[in-house]
């Protein structure tokens, strides 16, 4: 499943980066549809079923892209899925799809832990020391854990920066019992 999620977020990438759209807005498109299909079974039942012809399947595409407004890019896109019968790893693919896309344009995705919700100017000033340290533009999404008590706690990629008050308090108790 890997490659076959690899191999077609790459692909999407690529038409979007050398074709110059949008690619926050072809992102959110893209999650859009990948979170429909999640939610109706009937959808995922009509798209994944081999007897039904590709040709009805893309008219019902159409119909959504229609209604939802999507741009041409992720209807084809889409239909590439239904085509070649891969519609049932759309949401493994658009997150791949995402990290592809963010990784090309230099961000770095971190995701930021706090024990209480951090206000603007505190995520900016965070986001701003995050990409002093990595080099990269940061795209950050917060969660909030009142076990980590003060500070924060942020991982890019397999690393982590352990800013927190906790994190502290065991790196003490460890210098203390060695």
């Amino acid at each position: 499943m890997a490659s076959v999620t690899s191999t077609y977020a790459r692909a999407f990438a690529d038409v979007v980066l050398d074709q110059r759209l949008d690619a926050d807005r072809t992102l959110r498109e893209a999650q859009s549809l990948a979170g429909l299909v999640a939610s109706s079974k009937e959808l995922r039942e009509v798209w994944e079923t081999p007897s039904i012809p590709a040709e009805q399947k893309r008219r019902v595409l159409d119909a959504i892209v229609a209604r939802e407004g999507i741009s041409r890019p992720v209807r084809n896109f889409i239909a590439v899925l239904i085509d070649h019968r891969r519609i049932a790893f759309l949401d493994p693919i658009v997150k791949q799809f995402e990290q592809e896309l963010f990784a090309r344009m230099g961000f770095a995705e971190a995701e930021i832990t706090s024990a209480r919700a951090l206000g603007d100017n505190e995520r900016r000033n965070l986001e701003a020391q995050v990409e002093r340290v990595t080099g990269k533009k940061v795209r950050a999404r917060y969660s909030e854990d009142p076990s980590v008590l003060g500070g924060a706690i942020v991982k890019v990629g397999s690393t982590i920066y352990d800013g927190s008050v906790k994190g502290q308090l065991e790196r003490i108790k460890e210098a203390l019992s060695s």
